[in-house]
């Protein structure tokens, strides 16, 4: 069995980040309004998923990309590597100064 961490671009312009191991009725749930953030932002569209091997797996990336800054989110979303890897580097504060 797979588990699933997902993003949903909501229709006023906000991600909707979760998880889930049905990921076509989790989908369905959402466009029919069922789920409490996503049901005034309707439709919706999933941007990103990517599967796990187990529950917990999905709940920690769930969790951390929950976390995360839009930028951060889209560079996921783009499989931009090396974005998010800056993006993540300004975070910790390792970000090398160019003069």
């Amino acid at each position: 069995m797979s588990f699933y961490v997902y993003i949903l671009k909501c229709s006023d312009g906000s991600y909707y980040t979760g998880h889930t191991d049905t990921i076509e009725n989790r989908l369905s749930e959402h466009q029919a309004g069922t789920t409490s953030y996503t049901q005034t932002r309707l439709p919706v569209m999933l941007m990103f998923m990517q599967d796990f091997a187990t529950r917990s797996e999905a709940l920690e990336a769930e969790m951390r990309i929950k976390k995360w800054s839009r930028k951060k989110k889209e560079a996921l979303i783009a499989h931009n590597w090396d974005l998010l890897q800056e993006l993540a580097r300004r975070r910790s504060g390792n970000v090398l100064i160019k003069k």
